[in-house]
């Protein structure tokens, strides 16, 4: 028997976004879908490959594969914003590079990615002087500590633990980052600290971190989510973690 049924005229009222995720994160979905379905926004997942090593030539590579990855989302349906979801690889290939291979499959698009978003956050808190936190090997650190001072920030505290291993990221304990970040403020003048890396594993202990140092703690994929909400125009939702979503 054949039943009747009838379609609604759209399936996600509050916003449809994207974010290509690299093969090697365990991080980023699992942080951004709950803060997205709860807000009845419809979040839309792509892969693109990546080997487990993070390092400079590896991070470049992703741009060959990007267009790929983002023509795997549902072909007719309009996005309100895509995320290319890798800090480091935004770093080494470029939030120009990013948003013209994004547009070359949805150019209608708005794009971001955790380099530009964190920008943008920096602006928002007012924040200049930055403790920086990454996972990175020191070439990928310094290339990045370079564009953020290259955009009119002072990074005036820096550690890192120096892990090649995308896997082993993932996994760092809650406790590990929470003393990094004390750690780091503790060492200089800062207006805020960020934690860099979508694999790193953040939104359980923001508010802990917030209230440990007193100041804002900015992460890749809070202020991802945070810049994907504000380019669509939405309301941030209340369940968004940290300082940043509450200003």
């Amino acid at each position: 028997m054949k039943l009747g049924y009838h379609l609604d005229r759209e399936a996600a009222p509050n916003g449809v976004f994207g974010v290509v995720v690299l093969q090697s994160d365990e991080t980023l979905e699992r942080e951004l879908s709950p803060l997205f379905a709860a807000d009845g926004a419809a979040l839309h997942h792509t892969r693109i490959p990546f080997a487990d090593a993070v390092n400079p030539e590896t991070l470049r590579q992703m741009r060959r594969d990007l267009p790929s990855a983002v023509a795997l989302f549902p072909s007719e349906t309009p996005f309100d914003v895509i995320a290319y979801g890798c800090t480091s690889g935004a770093t080494m290939i470029g939030s120009a590079e990013v948003e013209a291979a994004i547009h070359s499959i949805k150019p209608d698009a708005k794009v971001t990615n955790p380099v530009a978003a964190v920008l943008a956050a920096c602006e928002k808190l007012g924040a200049r002087r930055l403790g920086f936190l990454t996972p990175y090997l020191p070439p990928v650190s310094r290339a990045m500590r370079e564009l953020l001072e290259g955009h009119g920030l002072e990074v005036t505290a820096f550690g890192s633990f120096e892990q090649e291993s995308d896997r082993a990221v993932a996994r760092i304990s809650r406790a590990s980052v929470i003393d990094a970040i004390r750690e780091i403020d503790a060492r200089g003048q800062v207006d805020a600290v960020f934690a860099s890396c979508t694999n790193l594993r953040t939104f359980g202990l923001i508010s802990e971190a917030e209230a440990a140092i007193g100041k804002p703690l900015i992460t890749s994929n809070q202020a991802l989510a945070w810049h994907m909400f504000s380019l669509a125009g939405l309301a941030l939702p209340s369940n968004g973690p940290g300082r940043l979503f509450r200003v």
